[in-house]
């Protein structure tokens, strides 16, 4: 079988990988960190209710679980014209090429002055330190918001922000120190979450309310500072700690290649996951340009999605089939948003969306789909057809 060139070490790089070993490909992946981060599950960090180590696989144990190759490098440019990828300690050749590489970040003003729950990795330990100051300081106000991206609303990570402030109530609850600390949530959207649809954007209200979380909406942001968050009207919100997750935009490599882009810089791809014009060449998850419903969003099980179809759609055009697997028919939007003590389980499809509230329960669902992830993806487990 011909081999295949994986860039990235995310949901759909690791996925691609897995199963087109199953095909039986001749895999490398080529990844800038030598660990799977389980970003979903890094949440629970700021609270001190996980640890690097807990969200984290080594990329050599699921090389060795699924007979993939390794390779630690950071990535250039790709030249797809001279059917290479151009890395920052070697260039390499291929034969088919899955792009799973991720996305950059929407810039801001003063971004020196927040950290990211979705940024790199390193950055969930430092928000615990700063709350952790805080904490024993014995108050604070602490701000924590999404933004958007005009020219893309797919790569939207609003999901983390709101679990992350939620554990932290809870968190501070449990210190007996809630009463202490003003906690706001911001974003420039008048209606965040709003993709979800209007029963769970009330339900989110209810659960503000119920927390005595505030709410700062629908002013861009001009900047970052030290102290708080200006606005395009130049008001201000004070912040002693702001957490913020920007939208993403095309990732830094591809202003470097001859890959064909949309308006925000992610991939042009067809239903197939093929990039377009581009023979052999494939890009998943959140390097790609999803197509879709305006509440269409890039999640993992998306991405997963998307990888699975790609090692089919691969294995089916070496073998001669006309065949192939699309990822628009299931774009979904779904997750559990953890609280700490209770989730809710989210859900959006063509029919609607809604919010059914997890108490208690809801957290240990979570949990449990982080054991599944690890184990499973280390092979120790049996896979869930579909997850």
């Amino acid at each position: 079988m011909k081999s295949v060139l994986v860039l990235g070490g995310g949901f759909a790089g690791i996925e691609s990988a897995i199963f087109l070993r199953k095909e039986g490909f001749d895999v490398t992946l080529i990844s800038n960190r030598d660990y799977f981060y389980i970003y979903p599950t890094s949440i629970w960090i700021p609270t001190g209710e996980a640890t690097m180590e807990d969200v984290s696989i080594p990329l050599s144990d699921l090389a060795k679980a699924h007979g993939f190759k390794l390779v630690i490098d950071e990535v250039e440019s790709i030249k797809s014209s001279q059917k290479k990828v151009y890395c920052k300690n070697g260039e390499y050749d291929y034969e088919y090429l899955v792009v799973a590489i991720g996305s950059g970040k929407v810039e801001h003003k003063g971004s020196e002055h927040f950290l990211s729950i979705c940024g790199a990795p390193e950055e969930a330990p430092k928000i615990k330190e700063q709350i952790d100051k805080l904490v024993q300081k014995g108050g604070g106000k602490i701000a924590m918001g999404f933004g958007g991206n005009p020219k893309d609303s797919s790569n939207v990570r609003g999901g983390p922000a709101f679990e992350v402030l939620f554990n932290v109530h809870n968190h501070l609850k449990k210190l007996g120190l809630r009463d202490k600390f003003e906690l706001t949530f911001f974003a420039p959207m008048e209606k965040p979450g709003a993709r979800l649809g209007e029963k769970a954007l009330k339900m989110m209200d209810l659960y503000f309310d119920r927390l005595n979380i505030k709410r700062h909406l629908g002013k861009k942001i001009k900047e970052f500072v030290e102290d708080g968050i200006i606005f395009e009207d130049d008001s201000k919100l004070d912040s002693d700690f702001t957490m913020f997750i920007p939208a993403g935009d095309g990732h830094k490599v591809f202003k470097n290649s001859d890959l064909p882009l949309n308006e925000a810089g992610f991939v042009k791809i067809n239903d197939y996951c093929e990039v377009e014009g581009i023979e052999n060449v494939y890009a998943i998850g959140d390097s790609a340009a999803l197509e879709g419903p305006d509440w269409r969003a890039k999640q993992g099980h998306i991405a997963e999605v998307m990888a699975r179809n790609t090692a089919f759609n691969i294995a089916a055009k070496e073998s001669g089939k006309d065949e192939r697997k699309g990822y628009k028919e299931h774009l979904n939007i779904l997750c559990v948003m953890d609280s700490g003590d209770g989730a809710a389980f989210v859900y959006r499809d063509d029919k609607g969306g809604k919010m059914i509230p997890l108490p208690i329960i809801g957290h240990w669902i979570k949990k449990a789909w982080g054991w599944y992830c690890r184990n499973s993806k280390l092979g120790k487990i049996p896979r869930i057809p579909g997850m």
